[in-house]
């Protein structure tokens, strides 16, 4: 029977070297195989005795360092002892996965996020989309990757993770995938809301990711302002096509449907609660529930059509490519030059609202976002609203100081 080879050492990462200070790494190798892993130590580098694989001297860190680095000798001997017990075959990885609290459930980050996909997949068609479950299946691929390229690991223990470890994740996912900076945003909040949820069920003593941000820098949406969207409404149009083009944008603006649920949008949607007129029903999207009042202007646009409805679709017979491809056309016979889409009927809806003081809480429930941090990015404040909040402000502090000079 072929002898079984154990070793543990201890060495420094020159590579990390930051003001001469390096951090202290350990080594396992078991019959060939070999697993590496941080000691959570650092020393100055011209205290270490890379002969002996330890601090030099009798100084009192160097004492403590010797100390930490034989408790953690002792450990992984402990757990190497037991697992030979039980297994006809011991890996490095092995070791070090028990040694760093491997094993069981939710305690590798990997391992808590196929976990969370599984968990978000039945969600899909329900609340979810299949398109962010793929975003984050994506995402799990790419801090699996890091970790292999970074690490040369398989997976992670919780407890390893650091404040460096997201960082170093969104510089590979720039060096490395090539991503852009959108995209760079949305993979690390992924993992940053696996990491904190294990934090909140008690899994890691803390979250080493809570300091952590990055800017999406996202693009600046684009919406009609109050003066073009009333120029919209008034224009007359030769081409009736136009006229109903933009009827069903105005419809939007006012609304802050998407096309899809205006497409697919009945009278069966439209209640009486309290003598007014309500649309409910459910993103496309989404699926999550949505509740806008019908204002005087959508009124009159669904009074304007109701000769031609069939099948109890409030605007029949729409579809994208007659009327969101002609509808640059149709804004720029206005006067207005910007690129506008469709879908910025909702920007300005958002914009206007918050603009004339709807809180952003009742602006998301109309939206029918799931999340208040997509209105957030979504609706833009507008230099008028801030502008007439400190204008505001000014004028309370003003009647609080009033009759104090500065000595």
């Amino acid at each position: 029977m072929a002898r079984s080879t154990f070793k543990v050492l201890f060495y420094v990462n020159g590579s990390k070297e930051k003001n001469g200070i390096v951090p202290i790494m350990g080594r396992v190798t078991i019959n060939g195989t070999v697993a590496q892993f941080s000691c959570k130590q650092s020393i100055p580098k011209t205290l270490w005795d890379v002969k002996g694989n330890k601090a030099k001297g009798k100084s009192r860190e160097a004492r403590d360092i010797n100390l930490a680095l034989d408790n953690i000798k002792a450990q992984i001997i402990k757990h190497y002892q037991r697992i030979s017990d039980r297994e006809a075959f011991v890996t490095a990885e092995m070791v070090r996965n028990a040694y760093q609290g491997i094993g069981s459930e939710y305690e590798t980050l990997l391992k808590a996020f196929d976990r969370e996909n599984e968990v978000f997949k039945k969600r899909v068609g329900k609340d979810r989309t299949m398109a962010t479950y793929r975003s984050r299946v994506v995402a799990r691929n790419y801090v699996a990757a890091f970790i292999k390229s970074f690490y040369k690991r398989t997976d992670m223990a919780m407890p390893e993770l650091t404040p460096d470890f997201i960082k170093e994740f969104a510089a590979y996912l720039s060096t490395e995938a090539g991503l852009h900076n959108g995209t760079i945003w949305e993979k690390c909040m992924w993992l940053k809301g696996v990491v904190m949820r294990a934090h909140f069920n008690g899994l890691i003593p803390r979250n080493p990711f809570a300091q952590f941000h990055i800017s999406p820098n996202v693009k600046e949406r684009e919406y009609l302002t109050e003066d073009e969207l009333k120029a919209v409404m008034t224009h007359e149009f030769e081409d009736s096509k136009f006229a109903y083009i933009r009827d069903i944008f105005v419809f939007a603006s006012f609304t802050a449907l998407s096309f899809v649920d205006i497409q697919e949008l009945t009278n069966d949607n439209i209640v009486e609660v309290n003598g007014e007129k309500w649309i409910l029903s459910k993103r496309h999207k989404t699926k999550v529930p949505f509740q806008v009042k019908l204002l005087d202007i959508p009124l009159q646009i669904i009074e304007r059509y109701r000769p031609i409805q069939k099948d109890n679709r409030i605007f029949p017979g729409l579809n994208y490519w007659s009327v969101c491809k002609p509808l640059k056309r149709m804004i720029k016979e206005c006067g207005i030059t910007r690129s506008i889409s469709f879908h910025c009927s909702r920007h300005g809806f958002a914009t206007l609202a918050l603009s004339k003081g709807m809180p952003i809480e009742s602006v998301s429930r109309v939206l029918g976002h799931t999340n208040i941090v997509t209105t957030q990015i979504y609706a833009k404040i507008t230099t008028q609203k801030l502008d007439n909040d400190l204008t505001m402000f000014g004028d309370k502090l003003s009647k609080t100081f009033n009759g104090i000079t500065m000595s």
